[in-house]
């Protein structure tokens, strides 16, 4: 059932993210890929649209819960790519966001990128992080502190980090 849901929140929140609302904005340009170099924005679209999969997937999973505020994971998932950046979801959807604008030449979307990006940070900073200190407590105050917010980082984060979190993997 959870992954149901979850799949009913992807098609409903990032689906109009991602695909709704750049369609809406790219109604108004009239633009189309024309130069081959554009379809180098097929890339972080593909590169995007994965890493949302397989964090979707670790919330349903390990997490027992979905993206969704309202039904959340009920274990704090620090596996997969949660262990280089604590929002891989959202870096995801942006990825797909800048391939879009790549795609098809759009200054509409490169701008809608940087509102995305300022709401993203801001529902981060004063709902997602508060709610999930209140949730994990010391757990997620560690997490927090040996993996950043949205600048990646490859070392697996700090030995600290490791040594009191409940997820083996």
């Amino acid at each position: 059932m959870t992954l149901f849901k979850t799949l009913i929140f992807t098609i409903l929140v990032p689906g109009t993210v991602t695909v709704l609302i750049p369609r809406w904005l790219l109604s108004t340009e009239h633009t189309t890929p024309t130069e081959a170099i554009h379809y180098l924005g097929l890339v972080p679209i593909l590169m995007g649209a994965a890493i949302y999969l397989w964090c979707a997937w670790d919330f349903a999973t390990f997490g027992k819960g979905t993206p969704a505020p309202i039904d959340a994971p009920k274990k704090l998932v620090v596996r997969g790519l949660y262990r280089i950046t604590r929002n891989p979801m959202y870096v995801g959807i942006g990825l797909i966001l800048i391939g879009e604008a790549v795609l098809f030449a759009s200054f509409a979307l490169l701008a809608y990128i940087i509102a995305f990006a300022l709401l993203v940070q801001l529902f981060v900073t004063f709902y997602e992080e508060p709610t999930l200190r209140r949730q994990f407590g010391d757990a997620y105050q560690n997490y927090c502190a040996a993996v950043p917010r949205w600048i990646l980082r490859f070392n697996n984060g700090s030995a600290s980090w490791r040594k009191n979190r409940n997820d083996k993997t």
